[in-house]
């Protein structure tokens, strides 16, 4: 059975191609933070891996307007058997620095990210080997059937192996170490753009790519991209209002109307591929910090639910998010497979529901909690992390709220140094078992449990994951999705708060396509 690209996916490739290319200008955009490597198989984020893609490329993507996976280093594939994907590689493709692809750099490419210090395992789950066929095909084995392998594969970008071993990069950057290898702060890949300059926390520049295999047959005019890492929210709008930079990703909320109301702008607006939420330790038997001794109040599900029941999602999302978030009971938003109306169903607001709760827990009085919090990165991230410290110590929970930049905040937490933390999961491959695998399988080795960052475990819940795995049968496979969902909900592994809203406010010469999962494509943006 032959698995290629649809006629859709050809038709949007010959249209880019006819495309006349207009005159080339720069761009310059900022958001509230900065990546944290240059290196692709680090660390696995969004704001990274969007801002990869324009020096590097995989072997497949989501179309920006269809959202189906459509080729890019790839021409077409097969399914050679159910643990068999044979693809065939775009001919022609030069690195920037003149050499050529070849199918030696992908499977390098992918083995590196199956390697130990790299975080996207989640991204090679079931592979066993790949295996290079000739110059121009590579096999990607598996250990058993893997149906989003596909969706998958849109997250393994492809590196020079030539480059990888000249600079002692041949392993990805250990994101939980101080140690940095070249690969770290510089980059050489395919894609569109080349780095010019990255001063962390400063700027970060683009400049356009002249061996990219579509040069001047893409839509966008674009040869420079600067990125602008501005924390505060106040000159983020700033630097847009005065014209320093032609776009900022996360608008702010309270300027919104303002900045609508404004002749020289526009902004889009849609619901972002994201679930905002809050992650508890439920591993240690005694939580750093905590007025309770010897025991861990987070591992009792009576402990949960009334944290979860004591939040007002309705205030927040009127007051906090000023009408900017939707929502939901579920951990992924309806935009992914597996997710229903019934799972996105949340337990409901009750404070008394919330207190009587916790008495039964052996907590009438409450107790103290570490409670931990991003300052730059989730839209409001400090400000809802306030407002639910207000709404928890109405119940008896004392939280004892820091706050962090993200460069920091993301390490402690991986490293489970909060006892609650407030984090938020984008599903870049639109399928539950992103989600499932990640936050709520027990965490052991690879993908499972990579950002179980409560250490939750629930055997079950580690069945139904690893059926999903592997299950083909599309209907049966929805069904356990759904189950793991709700099973999720039912136990607490985390408290799901909202799916956020994308705010992108720009120059009306600007144009672009607006993302779900808030990616910026490289290729399509134009400059009038």
């Amino acid at each position: 059975m032959h698995f290629k690209h649809s006629l859709l996916a050809a038709a949007t490739l010959a249209l880019a191609a006819a495309a006349p290319t207009v005159s080339a200008k720069p761009f310059k955009w900022a958001g509230s933070t900065d990546i944290q490597t240059m290196d692709v198989h680090s660390q696995n984020s969004a704001l990274g891996n969007g801002i990869h893609a324009a020096v590097y490329e995989s072997l497949v993507m989501f179309n920006s307007r269809t959202l189906k996976v459509e080729p890019l280093l790839a021409t077409s594939w097969q399914q050679v058997s159910p643990t068999q994907l044979r693809v065939k590689l775009r001919q022609g493709v030069k690195f920037s620095d003149g050499s050529t692809m070849t199918a030696d750099d992908v499977v390098f490419s992918l083995q590196r990210a199956m390697s130990k210090t790299s975080t996207y395992a989640i991204y090679t789950q079931g592979m066993d080997r790949i295996a290079k066929v000739d110059g121009e095909t590579i096999d990607i084995f598996l250990k058993s059937p893997n149906p989003v392998l596909l969706n998958q594969l849109t997250e393994l970008r492809v590196m020079s192996k030539a480059w990888s071993e000249k600079n002692n990069s041949v392993e990805p950057k250990d994101i939980k170490s101080k140690d940095e290898t070249f690969s770290h702060r510089n980059a050489m890949g395919t894609g569109p753009f080349v780095l010019k300059e990255w001063v962390p926390d400063q700027k970060l520049v683009f400049t356009a790519n002249p061996q990219w295999w579509n040069a001047g047959k893409a839509e966008g005019n674009v040869t420079e991209i600067v990125f602008t890492p501005i924390k505060s929210e106040a000159t983020r709008i700033a630097a847009l209002l005065s014209g320093e930079v032609d776009m900022v990703r996360e608008a702010n909320l309270q300027d919104l109307e303002r900045l609508k109301a404004n002749p020289n702008l526009k902004v889009m607006e849609m619901v972002e591929n994201r679930t905002v939420y809050l992650a508890l330790d439920q591993f240690r038997d005694e939580l750093v910090g905590s007025s309770v001794k010897g025991k861990n109040p987070l591992k009792d599900l009576r402990v949960r639910k009334a944290l979860y029941q004591a939040i007002d999602v309705a205030a927040l999302q009127r007051v906090t998010m000023r009408g900017m978030s939707k929502p939901t009971g579920a951990m992924v938003s309806p935009l992914v497979n597996g997710w229903t109306e019934a799972v996105d169903k949340r337990l409901p607001y009750d404070a008394n529901a919330a207190r009587a709760l916790l008495a039964d827990a052996g907590y009438k009085d409450g107790f103290e909690v570490d409670f931990a919090c991003s300052n730059n990165s989730i839209i409001q991230d400090e400000n809802l992390c306030q407002a639910i410290t207000s709404m928890w110590a109405r119940v008896g929970v004392k939280a004892k709220l820091r706050t962090l930049p993200s460069v920091t905040y993301y390490p402690m937490a991986q490293r489970h140094e909060a006892s609650i933390a407030l984090l938020s999961w984008g599903v870049p491959t639109f399928d539950a078992l992103y989600t499932l695998q990640s936050l709520t399988r027990t965490k052991t080795t690879g993908g499972d449990g990579n950002y179980n960052l409560g250490r939750y475990s629930n055997e079950r819940m580690d069945y139904v994951v690893d059926r999903v795995k592997t299950e083909i049968d599309q209907p049966v496979r929805n069904r356990l999705l759904t189950e793991g969902l709700q099973l999720q909900n039912d136990t607490v592994a985390n408290i799901p708060l909202h799916n956020q809203m994308l705010a992108w406010a720009m120059k009306k010469n600007v144009e672009l396509v607006q993302r779900p999962d808030n990616r910026i494509d490289w290729r399509l943006i134009k400059i009038n």
